[in-house]
């Protein structure tokens, strides 16, 4: 195995773009990006064991429920975490990413990082999600719109061999 370049980007037929639609003060920095695999395919994911789960993860879990999505919209600056409007504003955000993907809501996923305890601005979403510009090469822009207090990217793509058959993986977390 060996470490490549492009991150989330890295395996075909995955694009990804960012924007800043005004949910963080600094105007300079993209605060959403979108993550979309040309196909639905099979995902998993890792989930807080802490017993207080943000509406993100509450969505996110009921759209995984059978194993496969094809997009995950992320944004940053507000966590939608312990706020009164939480739920229907990540299933709004999921909804917008599908909208403009034209695409089944069960296939979005959902992510949210920041602050705690306000009230997600769902109205700056959707007004800024279908102005995002989806690339294969978009991964570093992607990358630094979920960025919260992090100095650096964390991203990551690695090449492999399955027999015969080379194979990309690439992600990056916040």
């Amino acid at each position: 195995m060996k470490v490549i370049e492009n991150g989330v980007c890295a395996a075909i037929g995955f694009k990804a773009g960012s924007i800043h639609c005004g949910i963080r003060k600094n105007q300079t920095k993209d605060d959403l990006a979108l993550i979309v695999s040309d196909t639905i395919c099979q995902t998993a994911a890792v989930y807080t064991k802490n017993k207080v789960k943000a509406a993100p993860i509450l969505v996110t879990k009921k759209h995984l429920i059978n194993g496969m999505s094809q997009a995950i919209i992320v944004n940053s600056g507000n966590a939608n975490a312990c706020n009164p409007k939480e739920i229907e504003n990540a299933e709004l955000e999921a909804q917008c990413a599908a909208d403009y993907l034209n695409m089944d809501v069960e296939n979005v996923l959902v992510a949210s990082t920041g602050v705690i305890g306000q009230v997600l601005p769902i109205e700056k979403i959707q007004d800024k999600v279908s102005d995002i510009n989806l690339s294969s090469e978009n991964n570093s822009n992607a990358a630094k719109a979920i960025m919260t207090t992090d100095t650096k990217e964390k991203t990551v793509a690695v090449e492999f061999k399955m027999g015969s058959v080379t194979c990309h993986m690439g992600g990056f977390a916040y």
